[in-house]
């Protein structure tokens, strides 16, 4: 082989400014995905806490996959090693809260219930049909926007909900602490009752020596006058 052909067939180096370029170019997209990271920790962090579907920001009729691919791709994305965002980690916890919480199935019914309520209520105060799909065209003329509407009447009625769930639970536990205080004053009384009894017997053989010598010193006293009369 010629000389020629031999330097014909070795590659080139990058020129200089090329390596330039796409060293820029990478630095821009990590500093990029940095960016993401920590725009969706923020996203996570600011969704209303009571809504696992705003924080997972997933629709409501997800399947149990699709929540949990979702969750994995979130999970991983802001995962507190790869974000230098200081609130990841507290991001991180309330996704894994999220997608617990909707792959209990008690949990996402009485969730999906008061989701329902929410969308019920504001399409019969458009006067529309409860089976409207988000896409329809006359929910996307509406102002405020359909899902702004939405998620504000979703947190107004997951707000009352767990107020009366706390409600509930501080009524519970004050009712808990009745009953204890109850048994507690049964347990006392019947203390005291045994403790009672027991001095009662422990001082028998006294009270019985003392009603004799008090017998005793009757009969002498009756003796006595007897004798002064005879």
């Amino acid at each position: 082989m010629s000389e020629a052909a031999s330097s014909s067939s070795t590659p080139k180096p990058p020129a200089s400014n090329d390596v330039a370029v796409e060293d820029i170019e990478k630095l821009l997209s990590r500093e990029a995905t940095a960016f993401q990271r920590e725009m969706e920790v923020e996203r996570i962090l600011k969704a209303f806490k009571l809504n696992p579907y705003e924080i997972l920001d997933i629709d409501q009729d997800a399947t149990t996959e699709e929540i949990k691919k979702k969750y994995r791709q979130l999970s991983l994305f802001i995962h507190p090693d790869k974000t230098s965002h200081p609130r990841a980690p507290d991001a991180f916890d309330l996704l894994k809260k999220a997608e617990s919480d909707l792959s209990d199935k008690t949990k996402r019914e009485e969730l999906d219930a008061v989701i329902s309520q929410a969308r019920a209520i504001l399409l019969k105060a458009q006067n529309l049909p409860l089976n409207t799909r988000d896409d329809d065209v006359r929910l996307k003329e509406l102002t405020p926007p359909w899902r702004q509407q939405f998620l504000a009447k979703a947190k107004e009625l997951l707000i009352d909900e767990e107020v009366r769930r706390r409600k509930a639970v501080k009524m519970n536990l004050a009712n808990e602490g009745l009953e204890a205080r109850k048994k507690e004053e049964e347990v006392n009384a019947k203390k005291r009752k045994a403790e009672e009894e027991a001095r009662w017997e422990e001082t028998r053989e006294q009270r019985v020596e003392s009603w004799r010598s008090f017998a005793n010193n009757s009969k002498k006293k009756k003796k006595s006058k007897v004798a002064i009369l005879g």
